[in-house]
């Protein structure tokens, strides 16, 4: 049991991950990749009497995604609740006084800083900004990270490869620039 409560190595876990491009192309020639499946949830969910193009469609054939997204789920819970590592984040110093430049706590059991977390409007605000503008990005850019960077990039794909740069560029850009500044509280 020990190596469930523990972190993988990159070693190990990065090629499981690149593994699941062959194996998934080659069982039923689908891409790996999540960012569809709100689509799909909102074409079962759409009412008859609401007419939107986008959402008509078989969505029948993508029930396997559907059960991909509910097993990642259900993992991220089982590896973040039932096998949680028992020990702190262990942080270099550099992470260690950055944090503690920009004024948060250092995170200690958790996976990040409690303010970035707390309940307050701001933060509330602040989140659901973003998390409409990944949906606007992802929508964007055909696709979200784990499509692009390991899917896209592992069949040769150059589009992949600008949304990739476009997707750490704008998250290196958010952890230098906007994550320090931000309002808590």
């Amino acid at each position: 049991m020990d190596w469930l409560t523990h972190p993988w190595p990159w070693s190990v876990a990065g090629p499981l991950i690149g593994l699941m491009v062959p194996l998934m192309l080659f069982i039923g020639n689908r891409s790996f990749g999540i960012s569809n499946n709100l689509r799909h949830l909102c074409a079962i969910t759409q009412p008859t009497q609401v007419e939107v193009d986008f959402f008509r469609y078989n969505w029948k054939e993508h029930t396997w995604s559907l059960v991909f997204v509910i097993g990642t789920a259900l993992g991220g819970y089982l590896a973040g609740m039932v096998f949680a590592n028992p020990h702190p984040v262990e942080l270099s110093q550099a992470a260690q006084n950055m944090l503690l430049s920009w004024g948060f706590t250092l995170p200690g059991a958790s996976l990040v800083p409690d303010e970035l977390f707390h309940p307050s409007v701001r933060n509330f605000t602040f989140l659901f900004a973003s998390g409409v503008l990944v949906g606007f990005g992802t929508r964007y850019a055909g696709g979200c990270t784990s499509g692009h960077a390991v899917t896209g990039l592992a069949t040769l794909q150059l589009p992949s490869l600008y949304a990739v740069l476009g997707i750490f560029g704008g998250g290196l850009v958010a952890s230098w620039f906007l994550v320090p500044h931000m309002l808590i509280g």
